[in-house]
């Protein structure tokens, strides 16, 4: 099992990115593509979980170790896959996650892709006080589909809502962040991408 993969980064999807790892490259899952870019000068490292079946296998990557370290406890929740637990680990500060889960705040919980009520109570009821221990003080900070127009000139603003379909964001709640945020200035990829998920949260 890999603890973390160190290489470049020379592709970035909505979904995941690409790291060359001596000339092998590396597919790897995270939940907020665009907080890295395509570097071909520097190596990065990116802390990496690998989900191993007879059918598949599959990296999901992650920006710290504490990151990596709230994925695994996420997925042993009964309810949260992978893909739901990396929609709740988009937003880089997780303390409002870790506050609504010791505060038992199970409407805050339901906003994420994939949780549900009973999800929520399970997420409670698995990790309420056992994450603080984690968390340092100072963290550095196909489902249904939207219109996202492929001419659109706003290409920062058309990657973050295509990250939010990945994450499973449904076609409402896409359209109605592009609404809004198509009248702000403009931002990067990652910005938009921040701003969307304060208004759908």
């Amino acid at each position: 099992m890999f603890e973390y993969l160190n290489g470049y980064i020379v592709d970035i999807n909505p979904k995941y990115i690409v790291l060359d790892v001596n000339g092998v490259g590396y597919l790897i899952y995270v939940s907020d593509p665009y907080r890295y870019n395509v570097d071909l000068d520097n190596l990065q490292k990116i802390y990496v979980h690998q989900v191993v079946t007879d059918s598949f296998q599959m990296i999901y990557g992650f920006y710290s170790k504490t990151d990596k370290t709230i994925f695994e406890k996420l997925i042993n929740v009964s309810g949260i896959g992978p893909k739901s637990a990396l929609a709740i680990l988009v937003r880089n500060d997780h303390k409002e996650l870790l506050n609504a889960i010791n505060t038992e705040n199970v409407t805050f919980l339901t906003k994420f892709p994939g949780v549900g009520k009973k999800t929520a109570k399970q997420i409670i009821l698995d990790l309420k006080g056992k994450l603080d221990d984690i968390y340092p003080n100072d963290v550095e900070n196909e489902t249904e589909k939207v219109t996202v127009d492929s001419t659109e000139t706003n290409v920062e603003l058309k990657d973050a809502l295509e990250a939010l379909i990945a994450l499973g964001y449904t076609k409402t709640n896409v359209e109605k962040v592009k609404k809004v945020l198509s009248k702000e200035t403009k931002m990067s990829t990652d910005e938009y991408l921040s701003a969307g998920l304060k208004i759908l949260m």
